[in-house]
């Protein structure tokens, strides 16, 4: 179970982008976006995904990426900056929440305790007194 909730992870990620794109001119256009939903429709994208999970790449999420962006042509920099920042840190924050292959350990929020070992609690063969 996550330690965190969805609008605490969002603003976990929305305080890291914030960090990555200082400007509105480090978030991707909306040109770099339809590149990125063209090359994931190309067959050697395909043919890896297919290998690798056993079905086709869904490009879907990169569609409306590239939709979101044309829907901020006409706001200040700024605006679409933050508009953009809020809607990765959301997909962040859902992607950190779900179950994954990935997780393997849970992130912990404070030190081990009693880490390092001292020498003493190690014998002379250099085993774990505790084993």
């Amino acid at each position: 179970m996550p330690s965190v909730d969805f609008e605490t992870a969002t603003k976990q990620e929305e305080a890291r982008l914030q960090k990555l794109h200082p400007t509105s001119e480090d978030i991707p256009g909306c040109l770099t976006l339809f590149d990125t939903f063209l090359s994931c429709n190309v067959l050697g994208v395909q043919l890896k995904s297919l290998y690798r999970f056993g079905h086709m790449s869904t490009c879907g999420e990169k569609l409306e990426d590239f939709k979101f962006c044309m829907s901020l042509k006409s706001m200040h920099p700024d605006d679409k900056r933050d508009a953009w920042i809020r809607r990765r840190a959301e997909w962040w924050a859902a992607r950190r929440l779900e179950k994954s292959s990935e997780n393997v350990w849970d992130i912990r929020t404070e030190p081990l305790k009693n880490w390092p070992r001292s020498a003493d609690e190690m014998d002379i063969n250099g085993s774990d007194a505790f084993s």
